[in-house]
């Protein structure tokens, strides 16, 4: 196995999206939304530690979520958790890593995932993640796995290539754009779906970092006698006070003038709705997912119920709904409306405060 080879996996995200099964305690990516027995975190790691050397999986993630890494991953070590103070988005999370490995392997390869994924053909998902690998060695380029679409997604980044090679240049990105621009992408076969799944050389990043993010990379490389002792903690808190929040699409990708995208298709989604979580779900003849013993469903069509282990539930008369039970909350909301959960959240802190959220 590549001991230069290193997997970076984001998982500091709050799941929002998932509320009321996902919390600020314990968010998506260490929930077993899909009845799979594994949590998204444990899913992403063994994905990943076939061709990865177990010492060299870094995970980023917020501070409270420390001790849930160690617990979904047991294999790691306290040394390979890398805490953010407060969220920042993609950009200074990557740049976190990314020095890190800096002092530990200069040498490095990156591949970095987010930690809830869906992806069904994982088989067919390592063979692109070694071409894009074996592409990187041979090329100094900043490389995304992109992805045939089957439907006009608008929840989805899209990435215009420049011909229909395996690999190829990008052209631009897009994000989420109105479904009248969505069905154009899908008739023109120009566009992917953009994964967020990222691979490139340690010094491609870093120098991409230094031309295109300037700033942010110049507050790690301020603190990097700090990173891996006593200190790093502290140094990270002002860091990351300091830090522009920014994605790295938006950041480093869009600005970059070697970024080549991969075309896969090995049965991906990143899982960020319960829209996309009942798209994947088994259904009953009615189109209704959920599991069976739990639920008696009548003159019910195209809806997702979710409940707890132990509880059963009857239901009648909905058409296109989102219904989510938990212990101490339960959401019964139209599909359509499921990017308003948000704000349903917003409301109950207001009336609740966090005790729910």
């Amino acid at each position: 196995m590549n001991n230069n080879r290193y997997c970076v996996i984001m998982a500091g995200g709050a799941g929002t999206r998932f509320w009321p099964m996902s919390r600020q305690s314990c968010p998506k990516q260490f929930l077993d939304i899909l009845g799979t027995g594994k949590s998204f975190i444990r899913h992403t790691y063994e994905r990943f530690n076939t061709i990865v050397p177990n010492e060299n999986f870094i995970v980023v993630t917020n501070m409270r979520y420390k001790e849930l890494v160690l617990k979904h991953i047991p294999e790691l070590q306290e040394s390979q958790i890398l805490c953010e103070p407060i969220g920042r988005n993609t950009a200074p999370c990557i740049a976190y890593a990314a020095h890190t490995l800096l002092k530990r392997n200069p040498d490095a390869e990156m591949i970095v995932t987010p930690a809830d994924h869906l992806i069904l053909n994982e088989k067919e998902f390592l063979s692109i993640v070694e071409q894009a690998l074996d592409f990187i060695q041979h090329n100094d380029a900043l490389m995304t796995i992109g992805i045939t679409p089957t439907r006009p997604e608008t929840g989805y980044g899209y990435i215009q290539r420049t011909n229909d090679n395996k690999i190829c240049k990008v052209k631009c990105f897009t994000e989420k754009p109105s479904r009248e621009i969505a069905e154009a992408f899908l008739e023109c076969g120009e566009f992917l779906w953009n994964s967020g799944i990222f691979i490139w050389k340690l010094k491609e990043i870093i120098a991409a970092f230094e031309k295109h993010l300037p700033e942010h990379n110049a507050l790690f490389v301020a603190a990097a006698d700090k990173l891996g002792t006593p200190d790093e903690h502290k140094a990270i808190e002002q860091i990351f006070s300091e830090c522009r929040p920014i994605s790295i699409d938006y950041g480093i990708m869009e600005m970059a003038d070697n970024v080549h995208v991969i075309n896969g298709n090995f049965g991906w989604s990143d899982l960020g709705t319960w829209g996309s979580v009942y798209q994947n779900m088994r259904k009953d003849r009615y189109a209704n997912a959920y599991e069976r013993k739990q639920v008696s469903a009548y003159n019910t069509r195209n809806t997702l119920i979710s409940l707890p282990k132990d509880k059963i539930a009857v239901v009648n008369g909905l058409k296109d709904y989102i219904v989510v039970d938990t212990d101490d909350v339960l959401l019964i909301c139209p599909m359509s409306d499921e990017q308003n959960i948000k704000s349903y959240i917003e409301e109950v802190r207001f009336t609740s405060g966090d005790k729910h959220i």
